[in-house]
């Protein structure tokens, strides 16, 4: 089990996606909270500029970006489509 906790940037964009989203959203960290290395969420670490820093699939199009503060403690930073790797 792992704590989790929400910078704000994560919290504005998921407020503007659309509530079916946001409900798969909720539906896969929890998965990730059960396990963070769920093979239906393909964790990765990033490379290049995220390096550092992780994520995790909601779907084909969406992504969540976290980094670990501690073992059991992760941060989630953005959600969103390819695009949060910018």
């Amino acid at each position: 089990m792992i704590d989790v906790f929400y910078k704000p940037t994560f919290v504005r964009q998921y407020g503007k996606l659309s509530k079916d989203l946001r409900d798969e959203i909720k539906e896969k960290i929890v998965f990730f909270k059960e396990d963070p290395k769920h093979p239906f969420l393909k964790t990765h670490k990033l490379t290049g500029k995220l390096q550092g820093f992780h994520s995790f699939s909601v779907n084909y199009a969406y992504r969540i970006v976290f980094k670990y503060e501690k073992r059991n403690i992760a941060v989630l930073l953005s959600v969103g489509d390819h695009d949060v790797y910018k």
